[in-house]
């Protein structure tokens, strides 16, 4: 699974970038939140229904 559940406490969040060269995003929802790193290429869609994140697609395409 891409997503990597972030631990938070007192609704402070503490996310460590020191060694992240590639761009990632962060997602909250239902008092969750969690980090996914992008691919190189491709599409990304976060997907909501009724304001509550249900899924994140990852398209990185096809290969020919």
């Amino acid at each position: 699974m891409r997503l990597k559940n972030i631990p938070f406490k007192e609704g402070k969040l503490n996310v460590d970038i020191s060694d992240a060269n590639k761009p990632f995003v962060i997602v909250y929802s239902q008092g969750e939140a969690k980090l996914s790193y992008l691919p190189s290429h491709g599409e990304t869609k976060v997907i909501t229904h009724q304001g509550r994140v249900k899924r994140i697609k990852f398209d990185e395409g096809e290969e020919f």
